[in-house]
């Protein structure tokens, strides 16, 4: 099956500032691959890249089995877009946004969601009425998403769509994601958040100073952290630290029937992302 993105090879840079130095990535269907870096990794240039904003200066992309700068609205249609920055209709309503979204759907093979069903899906029917400009960061982040999703499309790109969201709503783009990834959609999006990418992830790309220094599950990259697991315990009373590579091993040891209050503390996803960078940061010193 041919891969929903695949790059090889990728270059770009801004006049003498290079970005991008060689980027290989390929995505197949149905998984959701979360891309970390630090700010002016060049997460952003690569999601212009994928979408066609930007010409590679050197490499080849092929989304959904096109060249994105060779593409028609037939191919557009089929993927879902979220960014950090927008063209705001600042006199629009929602209403007329997302009708706006539905009349490019509505002469295709596939049904759109109407506009009350995708606002019901991020949880903002009632802000039907309001117009974009009187909306939170957060709420338009959910109001673009709802654009996103209303063609059912077969790849959403999202580019940091948590940013200003609330815990609850969070967890309601969340379940958005994972829905159109059960309806056979694939995913690549960008995030800070490291428990998100945790959370969400079935691959990991961490990319800096131009380069992807790991790809992996979130279980991976943390295994192969080199840092122990601290195991926590009282015994009678007083509280007892162990660190050790293999805490399973060790509280096998323990008469469990004896202490309380046991607790074991892994190396999380953001331990393995700081390891990874900073190693690259002393690398390039």
């Amino acid at each position: 099956m041919e891969p929903v993105i695949q790059v090889q090879g990728l270059h770009f840079g801004y006049a003498d500032q290079t970005v991008l130095r060689g980027i290989d990535v390929q995505i197949d269907r149905g998984e959701i691959v979360v891309l970390l870096g630090p700010n002016g990794a060049g997460k952003t240039t690569l999601v212009e890249l994928l979408m066609g904003s930007l010409k590679p200066q050197g490499g080849q992309l092929s989304i959904l089995g096109r060249d994105p700068r060779e593409t028609n609205q037939t191919w557009m249609g089929e993927i879902g877009l979220v960014m950090q920055h927008y063209s705001d209709h600042g006199k629009w309503t929602v209403r007329e946004f997302l009708e706006w979204v539905y009349s490019h759907y509505a002469d295709g093979d596939k049904v759109p969601m109407v506009p009350k069903m995708a606002l019901t899906r991020v949880g903002l029917l009632d802000k039907i009425d309001a117009k974009l400009s009187k909306l939170s960061g957060g709420q338009r982040r959910r109001i673009d998403m709802a654009a996103a999703i209303m063609g059912h499309p077969r790849l959403l790109i999202l580019d940091e769509p948590s940013t200003g969201l609330d815990p609850e709503a969070r967890q309601q783009l969340h379940s958005v994601i994972e829905d159109a990834v059960d309806a056979g959609a694939t995913v690549l999006m960008t995030t800070h958040d490291m428990a998100e990418a945790q959370e969400l992830a079935d691959r990991v790309l961490i990319l800096n100073r131009g380069v992807i220094v790991a790809s992996g599950s979130p279980q991976q990259l943390r295994d192969e952290l080199v840092s122990p697991s601290q195991i926590t315990w009282f015994d009678d009373g007083k509280r007892q630290v162990h660190t050790t590579f293999k805490p399973e091993a060790f509280i096998k040891t323990l008469d469990l029937d004896a202490i309380t209050g046991i607790e074991v503390t892994r190396p999380t996803l953001a331990d393995a992302y700081l390891a990874l960078v900073n190693a690259k940061e002393e690398q390039a010193a």
